[in-house]
C-alpha cells in the first residue's frame, strides 16, 4: 500500500488526507479517501452508487474519528445518512469529528465528498463507547 500525503489549509483548519483508505487525524476529526470500485454501481445504466456503500463510509469514518481519540474502534448503536446527491463513479473523501465523547456513548458526524467536492451525503452515528471489561 503506497501513501501519499496531501495536505490543504481551509481558513484556520488544516486537513490531510492519505491515500489506499487509511485515516489521518487532523486538528477537529479525521479523512477518508476511499478509493471507487466497480462493485459499487447499483443501476448499470445509471451508474451511481449504491447508498449502503456511502452509509458504511460514512460509518466506518464517524468510528475512527472516535477511535483516534480512544485508541480502539467502537461498535455503532445507530447511524442516520442523509443523502444528498448520486455519488457517480470516482473516489470519495470522508471527513468525520467528534461531536460528544462521553464515558458510555459518544457521537460523530461524517460528511462524504465525491471527487469534485460535492456533497454526497452525510450522516451522525451513536456510537457505544464505555471501556472493554
Amino acid at each position: 500500500m503506497g501513501r501519499s500525503h496531501e495536505r490543504r489549509s481551509d481558513g484556520d483548519r488544516q486537513t490531510s488526507a492519505v491515500d489506499s483508505g487509511r485515516a489521518v487525524q487532523p486538528v477537529d476529526g479525521i479523512e477518508i479517501k476511499a478509493t471507487w470500485r466497480e462493485e459499487w454501481v447499483v443501476h448499470p445504466g445509471r451508474r451511481f452508487t449504491h447508498g449502503g456503500i456511502l452509509a458504511a463510509i460514512i460509518d466506518v469514518a464517524a468510528d475512527y474519528a472516535i477511535a483516534a481519540r480512544l485508541g480502539r474502534p467502537v461498535p455503532t448503536i445507530d447511524l442516520r445518512v442523509d443523502y444528498h446527491k448520486a455519488a457517480m463513479p470516482g473516489d470519495v473523501i470522508a471527513k468525520a469529528r467528534v461531536l460528544r465523547l462521553g464515558g458510555q456513548y459518544s457521537t460523530a458526524e461524517a460528511y462524504l465528498y465525491d471527487s469534485n467536492g460535492a456533497l454526497v451525503a452525510s450522516g451522525r452515528g451513536t456510537y457505544f463507547t464505555a471501556s472493554p471489561k
